[in-house]
């Protein structure tokens, strides 16, 4: 059941067409949310090549899964949820592999689209001044645990709500909460390091 708060989910139309086989309606579908989970394994990854080959595989097992999908949650949730489960279970994979950890991360990230706000042109001290902080906030995410980055990167980058946090996760909205407290205590403490060297 919704919530009375909650309208009913509005990729319903999109959902049905491509259970009964419309791949353009699951294409729209992508379409649609494409941008957000590439901006969640972005942030989990820090690794484009890795952002899009995961990308491919979450595509083909949501559109592999859709038959199952019964519409207990919305799409965008559903979906969701595929992609952290995956993306957490690549991260626990890749640290196991020898050479390759979350503090090797491509070294431009702090210049990716989804990770730095362009809708505002500034001057060249600005630009670097922001560009600083984007890397040692970028480095300071590194630094949280996946399940705590997780809860910053859908709240905080994507704006998603404490509710739909928690539905995703599969976890009680305090536990949210919790760990995004947590979280902010830990990127502040990082950031007020930073800022106390370079003043």
């Amino acid at each position: 059941m919704f919530r009375q708060s909650r309208p009913p989910d509005p990729d319903q139309d999109l959902v049905t067409r491509a259970q009964q086989g419309d791949t353009r309606a699951f294409d729209a579908l992508i379409l649609k949310y494409g941008d957000k989970l590439y901006g969640l394994v972005y942030n989990m990854t820090s690794h484009k090549e890795d952002t899009h080959d995961l990308l491919q595989d979450i595509f083909a097992r949501a559109y592999q899964s859709l038959g199952k999908f019964k519409g207990k949650s919305t799409f965008y949730t559903w979906i969701y949820q595929i992609a952290i489960n995956m993306t957490l279970n690549f991260l626990k994979k890749r640290k196991r592999r020898t050479g390759i950890s979350l503090s090797d991360p491509d070294t431009n990230v702090q210049q990716d689209p989804s990770m730095v706000d362009t809708t505002h042109e500034a001057n060249p001290e600005q630009q670097s001044s922001i560009n600083e902080l984007q890397i040692k906030l970028n480095e300071a995410l590194k630094k949280l645990s996946d399940p705590h980055r997780m809860v910053v990167t859908m709240f905080d980058i994507q704006g998603i709500p404490h509710a739909e946090i928690a539905k995703v996760l599969k976890v009680s909205e305090g536990t949210v909460r919790s760990r995004l407290h947590y979280a902010h205590l830990q990127l502040q403490s990082a950031l007020q390091e930073s800022w106390n060297e370079r003043f």
